[in-house]
């Protein structure tokens, strides 16, 4: 499972029921599909191998959900995460989306959706990845050095630990430096599709980049706030 477009799904999921309907029809979607019934065990099988794709219960026995997506964001290999979250826990969704999870689902949910959903992430990893081999593997402004292949980042010849939404959001501007980014199109095309209405996830990414990136974080050099518009790079 060294290719992460080879579309194994992990999925951590308590409710055997849930977990099995998933397992079955996430088959035919997919190269692998394997399921485990506790935070313990999802932690260490998302841990352990590279997935196309983990599908995260965030109300898990042992290990929460939540804390699962924190340990993975902290690593340099970034694996797709899909939360599947209580109807009335927005509270829980708006912390998922800021730990770094790229897209949720709620419970009770319509197994098309949640299929489409699948679908989506895998589209745009692909995309994604095809990009990447079309651009320059570094890119260089001001102090940043950054390897997109690589996917590190050296702030005035010292690493910076970014976590993997930190390294996107971050690239992105690299990548459109005369652009001037409301809010809602970095959720669109950082966070991708179904990000409406989480605006200050994107405001709290900037401020822990700004924290890891910049100087002096109150007056940035390198992400800057356009007032009334949203970001620009420089």
């Amino acid at each position: 499972m060294s290719d992460l477009l080879s579309r194994s799904i992990l999925v951590v999921e308590d409710e055997r029921d849930i977990a099995q309907l998933l397992k079955l029809h996430l088959a035919e979607l997919c190269d692998e599909v394997v399921v485990t019934g506790n935070g313990h065990e999802g932690l260490r099988a998302a841990l352990s191998n590279r997935w196309g794709l983990i599908i995260l219960d965030l109300g898990l026995p042992g290990i929460s959900g939540l804390e699962i997506c924190r340990r993975l964001r902290e690593k340099a290999n970034y694996t797709p995460v899909l939360m599947l979250t209580a109807k009335a826990a927005e509270q829980d969704r708006v912390r998922g989306l800021d730990f770094g999870a790229d897209d949720y689902v709620t419970k009770p949910f319509c197994l098309l959706e949640l299929l489409a959903r699948v679908k989506a992430i895998f589209r745009r990893c692909e995309a994604l990845q095809n990009q990447t081999t079309c651009e320059p593997e570094l890119a260089r402004y001001k102090g940043l050095k950054v390897d997109f292949g690589a996917r590190e980042v050296v702030v005035d010849g010292e690493a910076a630990a970014l976590t993997a939404r930190e390294f996107d959001l971050l690239a992105h501007f690299l990548k459109h430096p005369e652009r001037v980014y409301t809010r809602s199109q970095l959720l669109d095309q950082v966070w991708g599709h179904g990000h409406q209405g989480y605006e200050h996830t994107v405001n709290s990414h900037i401020n822990r980049l700004r924290s890891k990136i910049e100087r002096d974080p109150s007056k940035p050099d390198y992400i800057t706030t356009v007032w009334g518009v949203g970001y620009r790079l420089g």
